[in-house]
């Protein structure tokens, strides 16, 4: 399961709507959704807060995500190690990568849930 699911099925667990649990976190009402669907991940803060929302622990629901997302992709090791490469840019890169895999991920879900040919 990504994290985006396992807040999801907590936040459905404890009887919230999006927009109440928008409210209780401080963000804006398209933001939980955007990340139960995978499309956006959440800060540090934002997480921090929707877990206490939950009434549970960031790390909780971390635990939860299923191993394989959390080894980082060859892809990432190798700008990692690039010395041709800035912090910066190595960062920069990271988050490009980042954004297209889960716009792919996003995409590959909708067209799941919407049957053959999307």
């Amino acid at each position: 399961m990504t994290l985006g699911e396992i807040i999801r099925r907590q936040r459905e667990l404890a009887e919230l709507s999006m927009r109440q649990l928008a409210a209780m976190v401080g963000i804006s009402n398209p933001y939980p959704s955007q990340i139960e669907r995978g499309l956006r991940a959440p800060s540090d803060r934002v997480l921090q807060a929707i877990a206490a929302s939950l009434r549970t622990t960031a790390d909780a629901l971390v635990q939860q995500v299923t191993p394989a997302e959390h080894q980082p992709p060859a892809v990432l090791d190798a700008i990692a190690a690039d010395p041709n490469l800035t912090a910066r840019q190595r960062q920069a890169l990271g988050e490009v990568y980042a954004a297209m895999v889960e716009t792919t991920v996003a995409r590959r879900g909708r067209r799941t849930a919407n049957g053959p040919g999307g």
